[in-house]
């Protein structure tokens, strides 16, 4: 059976584009929970280049079933070309936290 919750990791540019994009996840009950991260040094391959950057990081909490409504709300909102979005699966956990994300990810 796959996982039901998973946890989702996406960087931006700063923290008010993580709040903006975390709050429109909410509202549209695409995500129970989204933690930023304070600054982090990413550095990657871009366009043929080693780049650096000063980014903030998202943990996104949400079921499995709203990933691809979740990632095109993010690409919707996300200033990046090719923002990063990365589901991880959660194997374990509290089971009163797991009930919890999939009772505020429930839709009208």
């Amino acid at each position: 059976m796959a996982p039901s919750v998973v946890v989702v990791l996406v960087t931006c540019p700063s923290r008010e584009v993580a709040e903006r994009i975390a709050k429109a996840l909410l509202e549209a009950r695409l995500a129970a929970c989204v933690n930023i991260t304070p600054e982090l040094k990413s550095i990657f391959w871009w366009k043929g280049e080693v780049e650096e950057a000063s980014e903030v990081l998202m943990f996104i909490k949400t079921k499995a079933e709203l990933l691809d409504e979740l990632i095109a709300r993010v690409r919707e909102l996300h200033p990046y070309e090719v923002p990063e979005v990365i589901a991880l699966p959660v194997a374990a956990g509290l089971s009163d936290y797991l009930a919890w994300v999939e009772e505020e990810t429930k839709r009208p």
